[in-house]
């Protein structure tokens, strides 16, 4: 009996050890882990899960903690407790790093957290604000009403699920397919007209990728759908689990494809822009571009599905920072170059087929790489010049000149009269005036000087056609012409020669050339010639 009476006695005080024991608020961890171990099946105490929720009476705690556990059971968020904080005085070292407070789930549900009060973690006051919220969000207010109205015959089990939840995956599909071909359609004809907004014209190539464009889209706007409305279905913690991050992975998958095609109409755009401009090293930045953009892309996606994944990105971006830095020291010729390359698109000393003059090398420019420039020689041949040093030697860009300058001399016998030199500097003149790809406006054609075999006549005249190609053909008519005119002047060039001066004999004829220097033939001659220039075809 005695025994009886102190087993009465010690009840109170065991059941007092217990709660000290199993309700435990004193760290993260032990909150988080109080809350759920009392809301489940086999331990369900909802009076002491209420405990964590501060501020509140019992019955209101209660419900609050309730429902915040439905939510993580919702939305398929399911707590690791192996990476909980068990330390009472923790800090989040991301956010405020003033204050105690632990956030569950910063990625998907940043609302969650828990807070110290005093000595004992509760969920935050945020977190509380929010519940009501939360839950009327995740769970809408058709809920309640579906299951008053699901008959018994709903709620047998087909593959441990019940009836009416397959019915209701069959709903939210056929109501999935029919939202995808409606917005489709309505995302294609809002990318078209944003499109003609901004450049003004319809382009076959950008449609057909605005088109790929909506197509994923409107597969978002599906997943978005599926996302609120899966919830509803009230399946477990583990179906949920799956098919919420599965939702998840396919939406970030589709926002790569989606910026992807983005960067694809963006650089399309730029490139027709590009083709517009005067030089062609927007050209060449276009490929540029389009690989830096489209490498972000996969970065940050490839960080985001990481992150869905539970890797925790934070410490890769730290030891990618670390590593990075060490690249760096150990590569700065390639950071050089890099900078040398962003320096040559900003300052634009050159464009694509521009015939520069970078210190030893002479040649036209092919292609601007990350690393170097392609410079292509007259000979056909290659060079790869790296962009730091291009960036810091001095470049003649020859395909910047207004005109190309051609300098030359023509040597005269030195026994031609004086009458026949002015004639043929004046022949020469009228050539340049009536060829069609010089300047008629700025040349020189003098007598200049007294060479050691010849009379020097300077020619100086300036090419319109910034083309090597076009510039050739143009001297090739210009000599012609020159040739053409001596010829019937009876002008002879000079060449290297010693003349030996012997008495001339009576019966013997002089070895010099006879000159007719009489006006009117010299006039003709020059009339005759350039009436021929300006006739003959250039093509023949």
């Amino acid at each position: 009996m005695k025994k009886i009476l102190w087993l009465f006695v010690l009840i109170p005080f065991i059941s007092n050890a217990q709660d000290s024991i199993q309700v435990d608020i004193s760290n993260p961890y032990a909150t988080i882990y109080t809350h759920l171990y009392f809301l489940q099946e086999d331990s369900y105490e909802p009076q002491k899960a209420a405990k964590t929720i501060l501020g509140f009476s019992e019955d209101i705690a209660m419900q609050k903690a309730i429902k915040l556990k439905k939510i993580l059971d919702g939305k398929g968020l399911f707590v690791d407790f192996n990476k909980i904080s068990k330390d009472p005085n923790y800090k989040d070292s991301i956010g405020d790093i003033t204050s105690y407070k632990y956030v569950l789930f910063p990625q998907r549900m940043p609302e969650i957290s828990v807070e110290k009060v005093n000595n004992n973690w509760y969920y935050s006051s945020e977190t509380v604000s929010k519940i009501d919220k939360i839950y009327k969000e995740v769970y809408p207010w058709y809920v309640d009403k579906l299951q008053n109205i699901v008959p018994e015959s709903g709620h047998k089990k087909i593959l441990t699920i019940q009836l009416w939840q397959w019915i209701g995956v069959l709903l939210m599909l056929i109501l999935g397919y029919l939202l995808f071909l409606i917005s489709k359609k309505a995302a294609f004809f809002m990318l078209r007209r944003i499109q003609y907004q901004i450049t003004k014209n319809t382009n076959l190539e950008i449609n057909k990728v605005l088109k790929k464009l909506a197509h994923p889209l409107s597969l978002l706007l599906v997943f978005t759908f599926f996302d609120k409305i899966f919830a509803s279905l009230q399946f477990g913690l583990e179906i949920n689990t799956l098919f919420f991050k599965a939702i998840n992975i396919a939406i970030v998958v589709f926002w790569i494809y989606v910026f992807l095609k983005i960067v694809q109409v963006v650089m399309h755009i730029y490139k027709l822009f590009a083709q517009g401009t005067h030089g062609r090293l927007d050209d060449q930045l276009v490929p540029i571009l389009d690989n830096l953009f489209t490498g972000v892309v996969f970065i940050i996606g490839g960080f985001r599905l990481l992150a869905l994944l539970g890797v925790d990105t934070t410490t890769m971006i730290a030891g990618a920072t670390i590593g990075g830095l060490a690249f760096a020291l150990a590569s700065q010729d390639t950071v050089r170059n890099l900078i040398g390359t962003i320096m040559i698109f900003l300052d634009k000393p050159f464009h694509i087929e521009d015939w520069i003059e970078a210190g030893e090398v002479v040649g036209t420019v092919e292609k601007v790489g990350f690393r170097s420039t392609s410079v292509r020689a007259a000979d056909t041949s290659v060079y790869q010049i790296p962009n730091s040093k291009l960036s810091e030697i001095v470049i003649n860009n020859k395909g910047l000149r207004l005109f190309r300058r051609y300098h030359t001399n023509l040597g005269l016998r030195y026994d031609t009269p004086p009458e026949l030199i002015e004639a043929f500097v004046k022949g020469v003149r009228e050539i340049i005036i009536a060829h069609p790809e010089t300047r008629s406006d700025s040349y020189n054609v003098e007598f200049t000087g007294f060479g050691d075999s010849a009379l020097l006549i300077m020619v100086n005249v300036y090419f319109k056609s910034l083309a090597w190609g076009i510039e050739q053909s143009s001297k090739h008519r210009l000599h012609i012409a020159i040739i053409k005119l001596a010829k019937d002047l009876g002008v002879d060039f000079a060449f290297p020669s010693s003349t030996v001066m012997i008495e001339n004999f009576p019966e013997k004829k002089g070895l010099s050339p006879k000159y007719d220097t009489t006006p009117e033939t010299m006039d003709a001659v020059i009339a005759k010639t350039i009436s021929d220039f300006k006739n003959e075809d250039p093509q023949e």
